[in-house]
């Protein structure tokens, strides 16, 4: 069955994890876009000013204040957007923390506690929503990672919920494809964002934490989301630097293993001393209503490959600058890789 998507400006959508970064950066452009909203998160303060900043320039939108590692949590905001709305067109399981440390370092409990909103968070706002969708068709979006494809080391117990929430999202694309459900499935895989993604992570290093360029504004992924939401896709990475470390992942795992081992954890370490006392959003909401990190650093507002992938017509050329990422990374590993050997003899 041909599945058929309304446009932005007559949806309903439902955004968990709205209240920062990504989650938030789409809460605006589709409430500039004409939609109406629910939005979730656990931080109820936070998604109430958020909430009255939308309205106040004239949109509609709700907020619940939830736990999405909650079943209980996840129905309630099905059912608020049916009480509010009588119901959704769009559902972006978006909420996710992260944890930097080596595997061995980091406590089962909060291993534990990781996956139960990176992963069964999206596991239960993706049966939620598909048990009203499947009668009334629209999307399900669903936010993994570029780590879906190559784990990143001191961020392992991450990458194995985005690689989790990749295999859950693409199991559930093809039965719903094969019940013939008017009801589109896609997982959008992002690179690097500059979000408050490492203030917010729970961190075990001995100092703070950083991610490796390039960084992407979080509108970038904003509207390559609200896009899916109009047009129906299987899969869509957002950055070229995002794609360069999928294509990495699959084609040439051990060469992205060296990379990885010897610039990349490098990368992930900022330098400054821990802050002590810090809260993480692994164990609660935050305060603060923001889209950007406050580290300061060289931020790609746009992307080419991403638009590129997401225009039906020149997608090949996507594949192509991919191809292009790709090749610069290898060349860019085996020129280090032989200037290390060399320095070493």
């Amino acid at each position: 069955m041909r599945v058929l998507l309304k446009p932005i400006n007559k949806q309903i959508i439902v955004i968990t994890g709205a209240s920062s970064g990504i989650g938030l950066a789409t809460a605006r452009l589709a409430a500039r876009q004409g939609a109406r909203l629910v939005l979730a998160s656990r931080s109820g303060e936070v998604l109430t000013r958020l909430q009255e900043e939308i309205r106040q320039h004239g949109g509609h939108a709700v907020q619940v204040q939830a736990d999405v590692g909650h079943e209980g949590d996840v129905e309630r905001i099905a059912a608020v957007a049916e009480e509010e709305f009588g119901g959704f067109d769009t559902w972006i399981n978006n909420a996710g923390v992260s944890i930097y440390g080596k595997l061995a370092d980091v406590p089962i409990e909060d291993l534990r506690k990781l996956f139960e909103t990176n992963f069964w968070g999206v596991v239960y706002g993706s049966l939620s929503a598909l048990r009203y969708l499947r009668l009334h068709g629209g999307a399900i979006i669903n936010i993994g990672s570029a780590a879906s494809d190559a784990a990143i080391p001191l961020q392992g117990m991450y990458s194995a919920t985005k690689h989790a929430v990749k295999a859950f999202t693409d199991a559930l694309r093809m039965e719903v494809e094969a019940e013939g459900l008017p009801v589109s499935i896609t997982l959008i895989k992002p690179g690097t964002i500059d979000t408050p993604y490492t203030e917010h992570a729970k961190n075990y290093l001995e100092e703070s934490p950083a991610n490796p360029p390039p960084h992407y504004a979080p509108d970038v992924v904003a509207e390559a989301i609200l896009r899916c939401a109009e047009v129906p896709r299987a899969e869509v990475v957002v950055g070229g630097g995002g794609k360069a470390m999928s294509l990495a992942g699959r084609y040439t795992p051990r060469l992205r293993d060296i990379l990885f081992e010897k610039f990349i954890m490098k990368a992930q370490k900022g330098g400054h001393p821990v802050r002590p006392g810090m809260p993480s959003a692994l164990e609660h909401g935050q305060s603060e209503l923001r889209e950007r990190g406050l580290t300061p650093h060289y931020r790609l507002e746009s992307s080419l490959y991403t638009r590129a992938s997401l225009h039906p017509i020149i997608s090949g050329l996507a594949m192509v600058g991919g191809g292009i990422a790709l090749a610069s990374l290898i060349r860019s590993a085996k020129t280090n890789h032989r200037m290390s050997r060399d320095s070493a003899t």
